[in-house]
């Protein structure tokens, strides 16, 4: 016996025969005496077709009312399943965000969780032996008592902190992929599905462009050493044993993993922008006027560069930001040109960002070299490197994109198992 958080995304919810599915994995879990917290995402599409609404009505809409909207269909999705195990004979109930309540901050459609009071679902857990139903991606602010959402991948989020706040063994995200592979398997079809990743492996894997998992659920999951499983909601509920390991990828800390590769995977982003600005005058406070506003715009910078010129007089600076950003990022360094002081902006948009994960590089020299001549030896040109302690990645025309992570992924020995 134990106690399970099992959360399932859009597509595992997409209508009411996968809701009927979805009941019958929870009712695996509960037959074999597991106490169990289901967390749902909105039924697949219906989250961007109450965007859409929101932005017919007005495209500058107010958040708080936008929350309230696209709240709304996780509320939905709980609600069925509730029904359907009910239906099957499970003890089950409903909850929605402000319910339990999960408390987060007033940052509307980008809402942190702060705090989950957990004490009603385990009293129910113990007295009734009741499965929670929750709707993932919302939440309440205490300000104003109103609905809060925490952005795009948000169940993710919302399952890991209710599995740290109820004392989980482990949060289940069901999805349509069994587990976390070494790069995209429809990219490369050799990739591997891993049986285990470190925390810190994931969070840089998701980061860098992986969709298996949002960033901040792998955050969660790593400051409460809660181990996350990743695993299919398209295997036959009554095929599966649940006192065994079913297919999957168990994120974990690095200690419960017996020998690091020294490269775990290769993730790639396509929604990347380049953008250069030229001649600079170099001297101090130059980086500051620039990504200042860029900071106060809420654009994110990821890959900078600066050359300095052959006179030391003046400098290039060349960063990344998100290609959804693109356009504000060069309105506002362009607004911002008379206090900056350059002669001309450069900028690309068909650019792609591959990075090379793997803990064992801590303990390697030399790995990034042998990337940088493989890719050399395919003709594929980098225009910008950034590195970490467990990370490098590389700035490439986007058309290179597959060649490169195909050429690293066989580089690193990752197509064999």
């Amino acid at each position: 016996m134990g106690r399970l958080v099992m959360k399932f995304g859009g597509t595992s919810v997409a209508n009411i025969e996968r809701i009927r599915n979805v009941a019958r994995h929870v009712k695996r879990e509960v037959d074999a005496g597991h106490d169990v917290a289901v967390v749902v995402s909105a039924m697949a599409g219906k989250t961007n077709e109450l965007v859409e609404w929101c932005r017919d009505v007005s495209p500058m809409h107010d958040a708080r009312e936008y929350d309230a909207v696209v709240a709304s269909g996780e509320q939905v999705t709980a609600g069925l399943l509730a029904i359907a195990l009910q239906t099957i004979g499970i003890q089950a109930r409903s909850w929605q965000g402000w319910q339990i309540p999960i408390r987060t901050s007033d940052a509307h459609a980008s809402a942190r969780i702060l705090e989950i009071d957990g004490a009603e679902l385990a009293t129910r857990f113990k007295e009734r032996k009741e499965v929670a139903v929750i709707a993932g991606f919302q939440g309440i602010t205490p300000q104003t008592g109103r609905i809060t959402t925490l952005g795009r991948g948000g169940s993710d989020t919302s399952a890991v902190a209710i599995a740290a706040a109820i004392h989980a063994d482990r949060c289940d995200i069901y999805t349509d992929v069994d587990g976390v592979y070494t790069t995209d398997p429809r990219v490369v079809p050799k990739a591997r599905r891993l049986d285990r990743i470190a925390f810190e492996d994931m969070l840089e894997l998701a980061s860098q462009g992986a969709k298996v998992l949002q960033v901040r659920s792998v955050e969660l999951g790593m400051v409460h050493n809660m181990p996350i499983f990743v695993r299919s909601s398209f295997d036959k509920p009554e095929d599966i044993d649940p006192h065994a390991t079913p297919p999957g990828t168990l994120i974990c800390s690095e200690e419960e993993i017996m020998e690091n590769h020294v490269v775990t995977g290769i993730a790639f982003s396509k929604d990347e922008a380049q953008i250069s600005v030229r001649q600079i005058e170099d001297k101090p406070g130059v980086a500051a006027s620039i990504f200042g506003p860029l900071a106060e715009a809420n654009i994110n910078v990821d890959m900078i560069v600066q050359n300095v010129s052959e006179d030391g007089a003046t400098t290039d600076l060349t960063f990344t930001v998100p290609a959804s950003d693109y356009r504000r990022a060069r309105d506002t360094i362009t607004a911002a040109k008379s206090k900056i002081g350059y002669a001309r902006i450069d900028s690309a948009t068909d650019v792609a960002k591959v990075s090379v994960i793997g803990s064992g590089m801590r303990s390697h020299a030399g790995v990034a070299a042998k990337a940088f001549a493989a890719l050399a030896a395919r003709n594929i040109n980098i225009r910008a490197i950034t590195t970490s302690e467990i990370k490098f990645s590389v700035l490439i025309d986007a058309a290179y994109t597959e060649l490169a992570v195909r050429t690293l992924h066989t580089l690193y020995g990752l197509d064999q198992a």
